[in-house]
């Protein structure tokens, strides 16, 4: 027998809007009775708390549970934003190491300043960098100090690791240092432990090659390189690098001075040698005497034949 869907649906229509309405009347007395303020009321609801709420324990598990994650996600927010602030003081923290590494590094060329022994008679002025006038033609710095200080053109500076260049124009107050990475820079070096003279040319990178040596496969890399002094340019003894093989397979020299920092510089007074223009006492006369003109020796006769 076929069943009539009909008559289902006739029949939840009825029910539905009786559950309805009597879920609204149980809402509106509980309603009522919870507003009502009467003494026989109130002892009514403290009795229906005590009977019926503490059966409901199992009832309230859930929401226990949902307070609990509740609690749990506010915890976790509060550890990120916590967390985001430990980072942010580690950025911090890494940007002031950088600035104490920078003021030890300065702090270190000062110091080298003040403790570098070089030849006695040498005397030295200290300048600040005041601005960085280079170019891709043009490698040059400016210093506050120039002819009121008794600067020379052509005199060495140093950062008190190492070489930088020399002095290329002087004025009152300020004057022109041209790197040695220079294109137009040209200093004669010496290889050190093998003694051999080079030139060191500028050629605008941050290692420049070494030119004009006599026998390059005596020259290793890490071999110290020194000013040679010839010429009357630099003085000798000056350090000025390491020797490396370039990425093009020339030898070229790691620059001791610090050229990203170059903040302090120190300017060599150097004189030139005097000449010796004639012979003096230490010098050897022009001709030996013959053998048979030596004085006999003491204890000895010559022989008869």
């Amino acid at each position: 027998m076929a069943r009539d869907r009909t008559a289902d649906a006739d029949f939840k229509g009825p029910m539905r809007r009786v559950l309805i309405a009597t879920l609204l009347f149980v809402f509106i007395a509980v309603f009522l009775v919870w507003r009502i303020d009467s003494p026989r009321v109130e002892r009514f609801r403290a009795a229906f708390i005590d009977r019926v709420v503490p059966g409901f324990d199992w009832a309230l598990v859930p929401v226990n549970k949902v307070m609990a994650m509740i609690d749990g996600f506010q915890s976790y927010a509060s550890l990120y934003d916590q967390n985001q602030e430990l980072r942010r003081e580690l950025q911090q923290m890494k940007s002031w190491k950088e600035a104490a590494v920078r003021l030890e590094q300065q702090n270190a060329k000062l110091l080298a300043q003040n403790q570098v022994r070089l030849d006695p008679k040498l005397t030295t002025v200290s300048g600040v960098v005041l601005a960085d006038s280079g170019s891709p033609f043009r490698q040059s710095v400016l210093l506050n100090v120039g002819r009121r200080d008794g600067i020379v053109d052509g005199w060495a500076t140093m950062d008190g690791l190492g070489v930088v260049g020399r002095i290329s124009g002087v004025g009152e107050t300020t004057s022109r240092v041209i790197l040695l990475t220079d294109a137009s820079s040209r200093i004669p070096v010496t290889i050190q432990p093998t003694g051999q003279r080079a030139m060191l040319v500028g050629d605008n990178t941050a290692s420049p090659p070494i030119e004009f040596l006599e026998t390059p496969e005596r020259v290793r890399p890490g071999d110290r390189v020194i000013s040679s002094g010839d010429g009357g340019v630099f003085p000798a003894g000056l350090l000025v690098g390491e020797v490396e093989l370039g990425p093009d397979q020339r030898l070229r020299v790691r620059l001791a001075a610090d050229y990203e920092r170059l903040n302090f510089l120190r300017v060599l007074r150097s004189h030139p040698a005097e000449e010796i223009s004639e012979a003096g006492g230490l010098i050897a006369p022009d001709f030996a005497p013959m053998p048979s003109e030596l004085p006999p020796l003491q204890g000895f006769e010559a022989r008869q034949p």
